[in-house]
């Protein structure tokens, strides 16, 4: 545990951002749940800017993930259309509404997705 705390913020944004891309590589997605509580937690980052900047991190390794999906398994675009649509207009009105949810709200909606993720995974 010392260690962790002796790492030089740059190595630990480094690895926080190794983790998110191995769990985007992993399973597609998940990234973000990592990258927010440790830019928090470790880089003492305010926490609408760790959400934000969670926001941003992810969106590259997201594109990658993809890339090495559509070259290895091939991605069928039609099927993912209506998601693609659909999540681009929650990520717009999300973003757009950011700054006015309250912290608190943001946390406990985020341990609940975390929580209904992991049932769901377990299940």
């Amino acid at each position: 545990m010392e260690k962790l705390k002796a790492m030089s913020p740059k190595i630990k944004c480094a690895v926080a951002g190794a983790l998110a891309g191995a769990l985007n590589g992993f399973f597609g997605a998940g990234g973000g749940m990592l990258l927010v509580p440790l830019l928090i937690r470790w880089v003492k980052m305010d926490e609408r800017k760790a959400f934000a900047t969670s926001v941003f991190i992810i969106l590259p390794l997201c594109a990658v993930s993809a890339a090495v999906y559509l070259l290895k398994f091939g991605i069928d675009f039609m099927q993912a259309l209506p998601y693609l649509t659909g999540g681009l207009i929650g990520g717009f009105i999300g973003g757009r509404c950011f700054k006015s949810i309250p912290t608190a709200l943001l946390h406990r909606v985020f341990g609940l997705l975390l929580i209904y993720g992991g049932i769901r995974s377990l299940l």
